[in-house]
């Protein structure tokens, strides 16, 4: 690791800035390459939708790129285009998120855009009612994927209905179909604004030109009605099982969604938490359970973990895609790698491996700006400091056996969980 420290980003190459309207910016020059990428958020994202607009603050998101008060839609993608750049936004659970890349040269236009469409969308009727169609037309297609149904089932078994947690960030067809135009407008009015807004920028730029420039375009916002996001509800361990099968007819594979609410980033134990899941579900082909459920036993095409993280108690899922007459046996074998990494403590090589494992992947990470940016970015988003990159590897390493048992038996239990299945009807066939 010692030969990769110089190269990774850390406080002697990331400078970081604060506006006075709030705005954070952080640049990391690169200049081996002649690109340069620009990431970030800010806070308007699902947890403000309305219960009866599931939907809103992702349509707001996607809506923004359909044309500013300056430039219509063609007009924002033939500049686009015409400079080989791109630039998207997107609605998230507690953000709106950005990304584009040009040509360094380029960033000036770069960051005009993205303030025109931030701060300036036209909403205009005929581009919102396209829109609308897509996003309805991208639902239906999605609700017909047992692996997308699987998992929108057991967000709203895992979570209480009054969590947002509980719901969809794209929304439903119903709530897209009933979100008006005004809907758009005041929530963009009402909610998108500087305040905690992140900018990261990454590649052959100049610093303090970089700064300037978003100093110029973004540093005069303000928004006095934006709210501060909203606190999460309080959110009990799940103390029981959860089942709901949702019947899928015509399909020939099952999917498989079972799990817990886990814990977010800023936990204390997240580092044992997410080695514990890098055991259990990740380490070569899917950890254990690849191991055990798809290459011994056969009974899954794909069958891994995954541990979100993120703002709030996002899920610590195990899903696999299984063949409908395998269900059972899939899960039992499932909740026997649960109860393993939940009373027996990780051997000595196991916990080498992943370590290894898991330190090796970071400059990987770091190889493209893309990879920096999003790095930059989650390091300020959950308040690891700017030398994070240089302690990783020392944080890893002092993961013990017992903190890596102690935080699995904090979240996971093979007798309470959440278990949602998606596929055919097994009894219409017997």
């Amino acid at each position: 690791m010692n030969k990769h420290l110089n190269a990774l980003p850390g406080p002697d190459d990331i400078t970081r800035r604060e506006l006075s309207n709030g705005i954070v910016v952080l640049v990391r020059e690169n200049h081996n390459a002649q690109s340069v990428v620009i990431t970030g958020a800010l806070n308007a994202g699902s947890l403000f939708d309305p219960p009866d607009s599931v939907g809103l603050a992702s349509f707001v998101a996607s809506a923004l790129m359909r044309g500013t008060k300056n430039r219509d839609f063609a007009t924002i993608h033939e500049l686009l285009e015409g400079n080989g750049a791109s630039l998207v936004t997107s609605g998230g659970m507690h953000t709106i998120g950005f990304s584009g890349k040009s040509l360094g040269e380029d960033l000036p236009l770069l960051i005009d855009l993205l303030a025109d469409v931030l701060r300036q969308p036209a909403f205009p009727d005929a581009q919102v009612e396209r829109l609308r169609g897509e996003i309805i037309t991208s639902l239906k297609i999605r609700e017909q994927d047992t692996r997308y149904m699987a998992a929108r089932t057991f967000r709203a078994l895992a979570y209480p209905p009054d969590h947002p947690y509980s719901r969809q960030i794209s929304g439903t067809v119903d709530t897209v179909a009933r979100i008006t135009r005004d809907q758009l407008v005041d929530f963009h009015r009402e909610h998108v604004g500087p305040r905690g807004m992140l900018v990261i920028i990454v590649g052959a730029v100049d610093t303090d030109e970089a700064i300037a420039l978003v100093e110029d375009k973004l540093g005069g916002w303000q928004n006095p009605a934006q709210p501060d996001p909203p606190a999460l509800p309080e959110l009990a361990p799940t103390d029981d099982v959860r089942r709901q099968t949702v019947i899928m007819p015509g399909k020939s594979q099952s999917d498989i969604v079972l799990g817990v609410p886990g814990p977010s980033r800023f936990a204390e134990d997240w580092q044992a938490a997410s080695l514990a899941n890098n055991i259990l579900g990740l380490f070569g082909m899917f950890g254990r359970i690849g191991t055990e459920v798809r290459e011994k036993r056969g009974l899954a095409y794909y069958s891994y973990s995954r541990l979100n993280g993120g703002l709030g108690p996002s899920p610590w899922q195990v899903i696999a895609g299984v063949d409908p007459a395998s269900i059972e046996q899939a899960v039992s074998t499932i909740l026997d790698e649960i109860r393993r990494i939940t009373t027996e403590l990780v051997g000595e090589q196991e916990l080498a491996d992943n370590k290894a494992n898991i330190t090796g992947r970071v400059p990987l990470q770091l190889e493209t700006n893309e990879g920096v940016a999003g790095t930059i970015l989650a390091m300020e988003r959950y308040q690891l400091g700017l030398d994070y990159l240089h302690r990783y590897a020392g944080l890893v390493n002092a993961v013990t056996a017992e903190d890596i048992l102690a935080a699995a038996q904090r979240y996971l239990s093979a007798d309470a969980y959440t278990l949602a299945v998606a596929g055919p009807d097994l009894s219409a066939a017997t």
